[in-house]
């Protein structure tokens, strides 16, 4: 008997190692992507080099934008959350290694049983039963179909992937911090102006009214004077608001209440890194975000198999045994061991189409989830090739502001020279000091654009998150 129960035993065993061969878990390949074409570079060489490569602690040259930076990635709520993320993607995969341990069980139990004299067995046993039970079950699963391996290398996937939305939110967090730094810095300037233009227009509303009294100009002219005084005005103190809601801003990516930012001036500040791309294939290594679409599409692909491996027969393994007794005084008696072992292949047959259903929607999800991917290089492509055509827009206009500066300063100065003398109609002299003034504020913000644009191009091949 126990030789044939030896045979049935391995029969049963045998039997899903037959039916492998129908299916088994595929392992996951990178998909085709075109990577050739993803951004254009008209200027920059294309090589194995990328400025994505350099640390934020190297690109930036101001140590207080530096330190502003640290403390953002140390206390940013968003930071934070992703970390959790992480932490709780962690405990996944540990789930996921445990799959091929076997599960094990204790029980105590005491049942008393009272039968009905009008039941089967009520004659016969008229007094209540006992029955005390201290058990243990050992109960195990085969992966025959790799279901249980896909199970983890999805979890691992998961985590991977929580890891790579972490560093993606890192790289957000540098260039945010490091854009609205420079662009404080920026209003910082324009301010600058506009409370220099302001002392100025000042100054010309005294003459304004000298003139008049001499009869050189009319009351229009003072008029006019004085509504730019207060156009000039308005200018100051929406600056000054805009710079207290942008430090506000600031202090919040600091993971901080609203305080006063500390900071230098925008003329200093220089990025000395050499511009380089790198190819485009480097995307997908450097990208947080292509690597985090790229690891939900491995995400999907395993519970692709796993949901498919539920089509096939489960082969298990359980063994049970403890004590069993009526009597609590022979309760942990030799005499009361008991075992059972079983082990079982079950195939599902119909259960509503609940199996079929949950393979079609995975594979639906895996489509999306490759999609994704693809989006995902599309959109890193694209804004690299506007990083890179708003700097090199933005280098261009520098020298081109610069130029329109002088003519405008000129123009003013000029103008002013002329209408103290008589010379000039008094609308070609409002004209020009309106002129120079959005001149200058054009400037500072060309100057900020082209900062902004080498942050963006940095943020948008990748780097900022090591």
């Amino acid at each position: 008997m126990k030789i044939q129960s030896i045979y049935k035993f391995i029969l049963l065993l045998s039997v899903p190692l037959l039916l492998q061969s129908c299916f088994v878990a595929k392992n996951y390949t990178r998909p085709e992507v075109e990577t050739e074409n993803l951004y254009r570079t008209d200027n920059l060489p294309q090589d194995s080099v990328s400025m994505a490569d350099v640390s934020w602690r190297d690109l930036f040259n101001n140590e207080q934008l530096k330190s502003y930076i640290e403390e953002g990635l140390k206390n940013n709520i968003d930071i934070r959350i992703a970390l959790q993320n992480v932490v709780a993607a962690e405990a996944y995969v540990k789930q996921g290694k445990a799959g091929y341990y076997p599960t094990l069980s204790g029980t105590a139990s005491f049942t008393r049983t009272k039968n009905s004299r009008n039941s089967q067995f009520g004659s016969f046993f008229t007094s209540a039963l006992e029955q005390y039970e201290l058990s243990g079950t050992l109960s195990w699963e085969a992966d025959v179909w790799g279901k249980i391996r896909s199970n983890k290398r999805a979890f691992g996937a998961a985590y991977l992937q929580s890891v790579t939305a972490h560093q993606a939110v890192k790289t957000e967090l540098v260039a945010n911090i490091a854009s609205t730094y420079y662009q404080l810095m920026a209003l910082d300037k324009q301010l600058e102006v506009a409370k220099q233009t302001l002392e100025a227009r000042k100054n010309s509303l005294e003459t304004t009214i000298a003139l008049k009294d001499a009869g050189q100009v009319t009351e229009v002219a003072v008029k006019q004077t004085e509504a730019q005084v207060h156009t000039t005005e308005i200018i100051v103190i929406d600056l000054k608001n805009n710079i207290k809601l942008l430090e506000n801003a600031f202090s919040m990516l600091l993971g901080e209440g609203p305080q006063k930012i500390e900071r230098g001036d925008l003329d200093d500040q220089t990025i000395d890194t050499e511009l380089s791309t790198g190819v485009p294939y480097l995307l997908l290594a450097n990208r947080p975000d292509v690597m985090q679409a790229e690891y939900s599409l491995i995400n999907a692909f395993e519970l692709t198999n796993v949901a498919k491996s539920s089509l096939y027969p489960s082969l298990s393994l359980s063994a049970s045994g403890g004590f069993q007794s009526l009597e609590f005084d022979n309760w942990l008696d030799a005499s009361s061991l008991f075992s059972t072992l079983v082990g079982s292949l079950t195939q599902p047959l119909f259960n509503g189409r609940q199996l079929r259903t949950q393979v079609e929607v995975a594979k639906t999800k895996q489509e999306q989830a490759l999609l994704s991917y693809k989006q995902a290089l599309l959109t890193a492509g694209r804004e690299v090739s506007d990083a890179l055509y708003t700097y090199e827009a933005e280098t261009q206009k520098m020298e081109a502001r610069s130029k329109e500066l002088e003519a405008y300063s000129t123009a003013e100065d000029y103008s002013e020279e002329l209408l103290n003398n008589g010379l000039a109609n008094y609308l070609e002299v409002l004209t020009a000091r309106q002129n120079a003034l959005n001149s200058k504020l054009n400037y500072v913000d060309t100057q900020y654009a082209q900062l902004s644009a080498i942050v963006e191009l940095y943020r948008a091949l990748g780097g900022g998150w090591r």
